[in-house]
């Protein structure tokens, strides 16, 4: 099932162009030294934002709090604020329709990773 979904996400979801945006960001960002970890991010969620379904976020287990937060502060002030509200706005406008609901529940699953995504990997999720 996650498979349909993805297929779909990619050609009716936006899911193509959130994965180039994310990574062409991720490139630029990582150029300089100091962008690096925040394009390690921004490639980060241009692998969810190619395929979600299937996917969860979790909280690292040994990331370290304090320089977790501090990142994830310089990374909301800097356009991840911005980069969330966008994931809002297509959520809402899939979620007027019953058959955008699954891709509105994407975009809410990327927003909480775009708003803060030091301190949070993806994972799979395993079926029993």
């Amino acid at each position: 099932m996650s498979a349909l979904g993805n297929i779909l996400w990619i050609f009716l979801g936006g899911g193509l162009f959130i994965f180039l945006f994310y990574l062409i960001g991720g490139v630029v960002l990582c150029l300089t030294i100091i962008g690096i970890p925040f394009g390690m991010q921004c490639i980060k969620l241009s692998v969810l934002g190619l395929m979600p379904f299937g996917q969860k976020i979790v909280f690292k287990e040994s990331e370290p709090g304090c320089l977790s937060t501090l990142m994830n502060i310089i990374w909301i002030l800097f356009g991840g604020l911005e980069l969330a509200l966008t994931h809002l706005i297509f959520a809402v406008l899939c979620a007027i329709t019953i058959i955008g609901i699954p891709f509105a529940r994407q975009h809410v699953k990327l927003l909480s990773l775009a708003l803060t995504p030091f301190g949070r990997e993806v994972r799979q999720i395993k079926l029993d």
